[in-house]
């Protein structure tokens, strides 16, 4: 560790627990709920009560009462083999939704499901707009294959602009091969931080340049969604089945690993989003043969 972490990473040792333990189940709201067969989950957004989830397997996007685990179709996708990966609901009441192979980010009305605007963030023919954050001026999306952000910068009250902008990725850590995942701010707001190839990396939003977040030598193997509460940073890594928590420095250039949890009911988690105490996940099942009578489900378990 640096010794702009100093004090901080003294206290977060205190709290260090270096080992996996399954959580033990909620009490009051379903802990786990079921999906339509064949919907090949990814991305998870909460707002209120409701969990929304976009399918792999044609765009469309379904949502969820999280008090009573009853859910709905509420808005068609393009058709087989497009995707809606990562989303965000804005204070508007707007989904935010990643196109992954098709290039494009969809905004969405999250009441009717009406789609309110299409973007073709990049005609690459190797692309994959995996996940999305929203800031106070803009909607950030990673893309998995190019080292890139895609942004679009929001107007006064919201406005949407009339097309996106590409902001390439500069700086000797970025990795070789996968570029993006998820994305979240740093806690002082001032950065980006985005999951790659075992790596969290510090984005500067204005100009692209890139650092890696010291993480006190952790690797984030297979590293997908991510959410940041305050200073705690909660990381998906998917086939191992596992969510570890960090602590981060106010800027987000370092961490403390202070534990990591499992559960018997995860079946390859890809992100996480906050609700009532607990911690959302939808599991893609990507060890699984993806067919239409493929069962799905999201899976709570206590935040810790």
């Amino acid at each position: 560790m640096t010794r702009r972490f100093g004090a901080f990473a003294a206290i977060a040792a205190l709290a260090l627990s270096l080992f996996t333990t399954p959580v033990a189940q909620a009490h009051g709201l379903p802990a786990t709920i079921p999906l339509p067969n064949g919907f090949m989950p990814e991305g998870i957004e909460i707002g209120g009560h409701t969990a929304y989830l976009g399918s792999r397997a044609d765009g469309s996007l379904y949502r969820v009462n999280l008090l009573n685990g009853k859910g709905e179709f509420f808005s068609k996708g393009p058709g087989p083999g497009s995707a809606s990966l990562g989303l965000k609901l804005d204070d508007r009441g707007r989904l935010f939704v990643s196109g992954a192979a098709s290039g494009q980010a969809r905004i969405v009305d999250a009441r009717t499901g009406a789609v309110i605007k299409t973007y073709q963030l990049t005609t690459a023919a190797s692309t994959f707009i995996n996940d999305v954050i929203l800031t106070e001026d803009a909607a950030w999306f990673t893309d998995t294959r190019s080292p890139v952000l895609y942004k679009l910068p929001l107007g006064r009250h919201g406005s949407l602009p009339a097309q996106s902008v590409t902001v390439p990725l500069t700086g000797a850590g970025l990795p070789t091969a996968a570029f993006g995942n998820g994305i979240v701010t740093s806690p002082d707001g001032k950065s980006l931080l985005v999951v790659a190839d075992g790596k969290l990396l510090k984005v500067d939003p204005k100009t692209g340049a890139t650092t890696l977040t010291d993480l006190g030598g952790e690797v984030l193997t297979n590293g997908d969604g991510l959410l940041r509460q305050g200073n705690t940073l909660y990381v998906v890594q998917n086939r191992l089945n596992t969510v570890a928590k960090f602590a981060l420095d106010r800027t987000g250039s370092a961490g403390k690993l202070l534990k990591k949890a499992t559960d018997p009911r995860f079946d390859v988690p890809t992100t996480v989003a906050p609700f009532a105490g607990r911690l959302y996940l939808p599991n893609a099942r990507f060890s699984s043969p993806q067919t239409p009578d493929t069962t799905f489900d999201v899976i709570a378990i206590p935040r810790f």
